[in-house]
């Protein structure tokens, strides 16, 4: 069975993003999981192309760094000429109506000046990378559902039309993960496109610039270290990483500290601890550039080769292969 994950380097690689996601993914994965960087997912929006080349590269270094298996990660745009052309297939067995509907799209198209058709059709090339690869299952968040289930009605369909060729995959949700909260606004999840980096903790920060972040965390004035969400949104996050980092539970830990001040002590610290060994490691693999090109090369090949019969057969049974 094979299960597809990926992450959009629209930013520097985030502590949420590590507990919630990476670090699961290192450690519960399956020999059939595979991960990708969904690097052209980020063009949907204005960008930087030199900015998004050095941010690809950073998160393939990261995923690797966390303990994935290079023979299990790759970087979506080394598939581009596949994907485009499995895209276009898709896209003439979606409806405009379809794309429209998309959650996602209503909600990022509001306010935009000037909407990119990218954002329309993003999710046609989602369903393109999950249908490429044969994935089986797609571990998703409940705003990602609605994708996964416009790959399966593009599989039907064109199965049903033209012949079968694509495995009908479904969507999973992702395990119970840690859900950080930025550090200046705990009402927010914590981002790695946010605008305001304050309040957020990138794997590749220095130790003493994570200690600061943390220090100046947002927490209240009621001076009442219990693990309480709504009441104290603030010293819940802190709480929850501190949790997320020792293996214990929030109400745990909020019985081992008795100031705010220790207990940001202790956050900084554990999360220094747990992020060390990921920035070392990713550190390496962006200082030897080559070992890295060589890596992820191997990586695109192999992906290449799993998606092979599966284009030749989507583009033969349609006609233009």
């Amino acid at each position: 069975m094979t299960r597809l994950s990926a992450i959009t380097p629209s930013g520097h690689a985030q502590l949420g993003n590590y507990l919630g996601a990476i670090r699961r993914w290192a450690g519960e994965g399956s020999p059939g999981d595979l991960y990708f960087v969904s690097d052209l997912h980020a063009m949907t929006v204005s960008y930087n192309p030199a900015k998004l080349r050095s941010l690809s590269r950073e998160t393939l270094a990261v995923l690797l760094a966390a303990g994935i298996a290079p023979d299990r990660v790759f970087v979506q745009s080394d598939l581009v000429r596949e994907l485009g052309a499995l895209s276009w297939v898709l896209e003439c067995a979606c409806s405009y109506g379809e794309a429209a509907r998309m959650t996602q799209f209503k909600q990022k198209a509001d306010g935009q000046g000037v909407v990119r058709l990218g954002l329309l059709t993003y999710p046609v090339l989602m369903a393109a990378d999950i249908l490429l690869q044969g994935a089986d299952e797609v571990p998703v968040g409940q705003d990602q559902t609605q994708h996964v289930e416009l790959a399966r009605s593009l599989a039907r369909r064109f199965n049903s039309t033209y012949g079968d060729v694509f495995v009908v995959p479904r969507a999973v949700m992702a395990g119970t993960a840690a859900r950080v909260m930025d550090l200046s606004d705990p009402t927010r999840k914590m981002s790695k496109s946010t605008q305001d980096s304050a309040g957020v903790v990138f794997v590749l920060d220095d130790p003493d610039l994570v200690r600061r972040k943390i220090s100046r965390a947002a927490t209240d004035s009621d001076n009442r270290l219990e693990y309480r969400p709504t009441f104290q949104p603030g010293l819940a996050n802190l709480l929850e990483i501190l949790a997320s980092c020792t293996g214990r539970s929030p109400i745990e830990v909020a019985e081992d500290h008795t100031t705010y001040g220790e207990l940001k002590e202790a956050v900084a610290e554990a999360v220094v601890a747990e992020l060390a060994p990921l920035r070392a490691q990713a550190l390496e693999y962006l200082d030897d550039p080559a070992g890295l090109d060589s890596i992820r090369a191997a990586g695109a090949e192999r992906a290449r080769e799993r998606g092979k019969h599966i284009l030749e057969a989507a583009l033969r049974m349609a006609g233009v292969g």
